[in-house]
């Protein structure tokens, strides 16, 4: 077995990460010394690991900031039309180390902070690494008791953030409630409530580029100071609570887990970043020169020429009737010129095709919190209707069904048709997605306007997912093929031609098993389970959901568990099976999901005629940070949802570069994945798309499975008769009901095929030569799924823009 690395094998150059010239450390360990000394509390004489940690990042942010001042003057000279990607939620991982690999940084950060502790420099030692729990993925923290997931509020900016940067020059306005006006002079939305969006930017840096972009997030503020008068006549904890309300509107946010639920203060987040932002575009659009606060446009019919703005999913789509009120009520455009400036402007990804994820908003809720908004919806709707119903004369149903207001016992808005009306491109994120939308979900707005329908097939960073998660294989690719790959993926394509090379297939696996010994002993220390290092480390990691079939998993496990236990000494293959992801707070069945995995886990990892041949490990809080973790040390990818059901995925794409195999349905990437690798080197069971629909016609009968498969109605069994609750018998009902009786995502039907693949599986992990050939197939087939790839046809096809190579001059170079 290979030894884990040592100090000195981490501390080797690495020429992916950056080469550490001395001049770069030298200057490095001057500035970190400066802000640490800055940095430390004045009657303190001992450094903290949050000291060495703000230290460190302030001295790397130092870097960045030249670069993302030269970024600005640099494109502001140009005028160049800008890009918008409006998302609810970002998640960003850890800042430091992408930071240091994208500036090239790394070694020479290692080099510096090593000298600084070994030359005993500060008097004392420490290690980075081990300061860990300051940014998390989510502003929920979930993690387990008693076999539960139980939520905790993540107040990840207790600390403070040394990345980010309050502009409160730029504080906008955000109107709530109040009533509209129509007069001669125009329409008001007039007696509102107001709630200041203070902006906070985050630099994003290009990789070895001196480019540096901006993520803005926005937080709400009160909009004044208390009143004194208030104060004087005992209003002052009234005025400490409205102050709350109006802040509450950013301080947490509901996760996202295709669930919707339709509470007024998801809307509020909504409406709150959508209108801030957009204010900002107006004000950006309007003035021309960098730092300049005058206004030299006055016409915004140029904006779509100068101004592209992406929807992620539903959850900005208010951003189209603000915009809408914008130029009608306050640029005063004609409805018909203001629409064209709208549609133009917008685009929509859609994520899910799922029903229960989609937004729809009801119109109480609406007229209550935004009325003009609604009027406007009202008024896109009206014309829309009117357009389709002289394209399709008489026909009611289509009218009914293409409407942006859903009647019934409640009247709704269904935001992705306002999307898809309101953008001039929609688009999915794996080619079956975008099919599947075509031909179901949105076929009657695709038979309307096919134009508008394309594909975008999502892609991953190989900066964060290969050279910073894992530098021992990025350099072993590097030492064959250079290092242009990392910025052209596609150049991956030439590790086909060392398929049979003795000493890649070695290389590559010596550095799968040194990530594998790393992640053990990450594992035994907070999961105090003793883990087999040489057994296959089996992984399903993503949101708890149905359609993601986590239940399939178990009923896997479950059955190798039982045939271990009937043939104990059989030369079976030792498989670490690991499940992770967060459900979300009000998702019954999820929360239930993972109680039975735990469960299970419980039985088995307690086993003694078992033993390291198979144990299960549920891994809570899951995020970013973990996934970096367990991602490269990973042999099977576990990617099994129903077909039809999953977007896309990227945790698939993830787990293929960093060389493990997938397991998984003809689902979302997946087909992508098995054309651009092989199916042959992908393990692919299960029903089709086609197949799904069949079976929908004809009918899913779960019964006729259990009685007819002896091993799954055994595991069935256990599950409902308490084998893995003994303290509570029917603790599982609720899930043994569902899969017997109303499992949309038909588990039972592809249980046959998964065992049977999950048996070939294990056989090939017997011979690590023929695994790893296949692994090199995997990596080779990855060029497809970069996000330089993805990003790109966005911008050609989308935003009508050219994307550029182009590397600007460093801040202290001179200005070309």
């Amino acid at each position: 077995m290979p030894k884990p690395l040592t100090d000195q094998d981490k501390r080797k150059q690495i020429s992916v990460r950056g080469l550490a010239g001395v001049e770069n450390v030298s200057d490095l360990k001057t500035n970190f010394n400066r802000h640490l000394h800055f940095t430390l509390v004045k009657d303190r004489n001992v450094a903290t690991k949050r000291d060495y940690y703000f230290a460190l990042a302030n001295t790397v942010r130092d870097h960045l900031v030249g670069r993302w001042i030269r970024t600005q003057q640099h494109y502001y000279e140009k005028d160049p039309k800008r890009v918008y990607y409006l998302s609810l939620e970002f998640y960003m991982g850890r800042t430091l180390q992408n930071t240091m690999v994208n500036l090239a940084l790394e070694n020479a950060c290692d080099e510096a902070t090593y000298q600084v502790r070994d030359g005993s420099a500060l008097g004392h030692s420490w290690t980075l690494t081990s300061f860990s729990g300051l940014f998390h993925s989510k502003l929920m923290k979930l993690y387990n008791h008693d076999n539960r997931q139980v939520e905790e509020a993540d107040d990840w900016l207790r600390y403070g953030n040394p990345w980010e940067k309050a502009r409160p020059e730029y504080m906008r306005p955000v109107h709530f409630y109040g009533r509209v006006e129509h007069t001669p002079e125009g329409v008001k939305w007039v007696d509102t409530q107001v709630v200041l969006a203070l902006p906070y930017d985050t630099p994003v840096p290009g990789y070895r580029n001196n480019v540096v972009n901006t993520m803005r997030l926005w937080s709400a503020k009160a909009p004044c100071d208390f009143n004194l008068k208030d104060f004087n006549v005992g209003g002052y904890i009234q005025a400490v609570l409205d102050r709350n309300l109006a802040e509450n509107i950013s301080r947490v946010l509901y996760p996202n887990d295709n669930f919707f639920e339709g509470k007024e203060l998801r809307l509020k987040q909504e409406y709150f970043v959508v209108a801030a932002t957009l204010q900002d575009i107006v004000r950006r659009f309007k003035s021309s020169k960098f730092g300049s606060t005058e206004v030299v446009r006055v016409d915004l019919s140029t904006l779509p020429d100068k101004v592209a703005i992406q929807l992620n999913d539903t959850h900005p789509a208010m951003a189209i009737p603000e915009l809408m009120r914008i130029l009608l009520d306050t640029e005063h455009q004609k409805w018909e010129k203001a629409w064209d400036i709208c549609t133009r402007t917008c685009a929509y990804t859609n994520h899910t095709v799922l029903p229960e994820a989609l937004e729809r908003w009801p119109t109480d809720l609406l007229q209550n919190l935004l009325p003009r908004h609604l009027e406007i919806i009202y008024e896109i709707n009206r014309r829309h209707l009117e357009r389709i119903a002289k394209l399709y004369p008489g026909d009611h149903d289509r009218l009914r069904r293409m409407s942006l207001v859903e009647e019934g016992d409640q009247k709704k808005i269904n935001m992705a048709h306002l999307c898809i009306v309101g953008s001039h491109a929609v688009n999915g994120v794996a080619r079956i997605h975008s099919d599947i939308l075509k031909a179901t979900l949105f076929k009657d707005f695709y038979e309307v306007d096919p134009h508008k329908f394309q594909n975008k097939t999502n892609g991953i960073t190989p900066r964060r997912w290969l050279v910073m998660c894992n530098p021992g294989l990025a350099e072993v690719i590097a030492e064959r093929i250079g290092e242009d790959y990392i910025r052209d993926l596609d150049q991956l394509k030439k590790l086909l031609a060392f398929v049979d090379d003795d000493s890649l297939i070695h290389d590559i696996a010596k550095v799968k098993q040194e990530n594998k010994l790393k992640f053990s002993a990450y594992l035994e220390e907070h999961y105090k389970v003793k883990i087999n290092p040489n057994s296959m480390f089996d992984v399903q990691v993503k949101r708890i959901h149905e359609y993601k079939r986590q239940l399939l998993n178990c009923l896997h496990i479950i059955t190798l568990y039982n045939r271990i236990q009937k043939e104990p000494n059989k030369n079976w293959t030792p498989r670490t099976i690991m499940i992770g992801g967060k459900a979300a707070p009000g998702y019954h069945t999820a929360k239930l999901i993972i109680r039975l995995i735990t469960a299970i886990g419980e039985i088995v990892n307690h086993d003694t005629v078992v033993g390291d041949r198979l144990k299960v490990i549920f891994l809570e809080n899951y995020k970013v940070t973990l996934a970096e973790k367990i991602i490269p040390a990973s042999d099977l990818s576990e990617q099994i949802s129903t077909a039809g059901t999953e977007a896309s995925g990227t945790g698939n794409m993830k787990f293929m570069l960093n060389g493990a195999l997938t397991i998984g349905t003809m689902d979302g990437a997946n087909v992508e994945m098995a054309e651009e690798a092989g199916e042959e080197n992908l393990f692919i069971f299960g029903m089709r798309v086609d197949d799904v629909d069949a079976m929908d016609k004809s009918g899913y009968d779960a019964m006729d499975y259990y009685n007819r498969i002896p091993e799954l109605k055994q595991a069935m069994d256990q599950i409902a008769g308490g084998f893995f609750s003994p303290d509570q018998h029917d603790l599982f009902k609720d899930i043994v009901n569902m899969l017997l009786h109303h499992d949309r995502f038909k588990v039972f039907a592809d249980y046959e095929a998964y065992i049977k693949c999950q048996e070939k599986v294990s056989a090939l992990y017997k011979n690590p030569k023929e695994w790893t050939k296949m692994v090199i197939h995997n990596i080779a087939g990855c060029g497809k799924f970069s996000s330089d790839r993805t990003i790109s046809q966005y911008a050609r096809e989308i935003w009508g823009m050219e994307p550029s190579l182009e590397r600007i001059p460093a801040p202290d170079d001179p200005r070309q």
